[in-house]
């Protein structure tokens, strides 16, 4: 077979190849997405309906805590009757206040000290409403925050004035429904309900609804973004397990390629910089570990840098790393890092 014929049918397999492996890997991010949407959509109604299943909330007018439609006792009332003894009030302390506390705690950083914010991303009720919201404004202003310097054009969507009552209603609509939801974690919810339907509400209940749905309306709507990243103790907790893991997973970015982040441009973001552009967090994905300590780990830049090098057959430029391969990430960003820096001091 003559050599140039060789070389034809050895290019054309490698690209039918190459094709494949990229349908292949949109496909997986594709399905990513939904089931990280159908995650979000699942928790945020467990998040709501919770407490009034009885599966999670305190009871203030009783002092009860509800588990799974169960009340979870510790014994102390038995002791107090005398059906029970100190040693048995103990170990009943002990099974059912302190070794759950321990393991859920145990799970819930062990997660977050491979994966980092993993809970953040495909879980918290909080961040599905900061996603809503970043689309919603983004339709308004052409921003994902208030504070953006610059706007993150999205194909398909211009910027018009009518969405703007649209964001401030929903900003509105999820502060009350985040104070009322609170309020039944404390209160019995038919109560709760019955007196805001009635309009028989108490003034502690008016005022805890008055505050709380103010509170959150203005986070909402004007430091969201703040309060994931350094106001929320469970998002901070879970940054700062993961930044001690030089292991956890991590977003890594193919630097020896970064020329290729030149012409970087997909459907959604013809202007440039998908990457950035994606993110919900307004994060900037090439960058190294420490300065992505709020990243929470939802794949969009993944999606996006998929898109804009797929176009061109060509393998994405950032991938998940964990393990080994974190570490490695870490110590190329980290020598990265320290030969930039010499370098900008002699042009200095």
């Amino acid at each position: 077979m003559p050599w140039r014929l060789w070389c034809k049918r050895c290019c054309r397999t490698t690209h039918i190849e190459f094709s494949a492996a990229a349908l292949r890997l949109s496909f997986i991010l594709l399905l990513m997405q939904r089931r990280r949407l159908l995650f979000q959509t699942g928790f945020f109604l467990l998040f709501l309906l919770a407490p009034a299943l009885d599966w999670l909330r305190f009871d203030l007018t009783e002092a009860q805590l509800w588990f799974l439609g169960q009340r979870w006792t510790l014994g102390i009332d038995d002791f107090r009757a005398g059906h029970i003894d100190a040693a048995q009030m103990t170990l009943q302390i002990a099974l059912r206040a302190f070794l759950p506390a321990i393991a859920l705690l145990v799970v819930f950083l062990g997660v977050a000290w491979r994966y980092g914010r993993l809970y953040c991303g495909w879980l918290c009720p909080h961040f599905t409403l900061v996603e809503t919201l970043n689309n919603v404004l983004q339709r308004a202003c052409g921003k994902l925050s208030l504070w953006d310097k610059h706007a993150s054009p999205r194909h398909g969507i211009a910027p018009a004035t009518r969405w703007w009552p649209v964001y401030g209603a929903l900003c509105l609509l999820f502060g009350l429904t985040w104070a009322i939801t609170l309020l039944t974690y404390l209160l019995p919810p038919a109560t709760v309900w019955g007196h805001l339907l009635n309009g028989t509400l108490t003034p502690n209940q008016a005022r805890f609804l008055l505050i709380g749905t103010t509170v959150f309306t203005l986070e909402l709507a004007f430091a969201r973004h703040l309060f994931c990243r350094f106001g929320c103790a469970v998002g901070l907790f879970q940054s700062l397990v993961w930044m001690a893991n030089p292991k956890g997973m991590v977003v890594s970015f193919r630097r020896e390629e970064a020329r290729d982040c030149r012409s970087c441009s997909t459907h959604n973001f013809p202007q440039g910089s998908a990457c950035d552009n994606g993110c919900p967090m307004r994060l900037h994905p090439r960058n190294i570990k420490r300065m992505m300590f709020s990243c929470v780990q939802c794949g969009k830049c993944l999606d996006a840098c998929d898109a804009s090098q797929g176009a061109r057959q060509q393998p994405p430029l950032l991938e998940w790393r964990v393990g080994a391969d974190a570490v490695r990430e870490s110590l190329r960003q980290r020598k990265s890092v320290q030969t930039v820096a010499p370098a900008r001091k002699v042009r200095t």
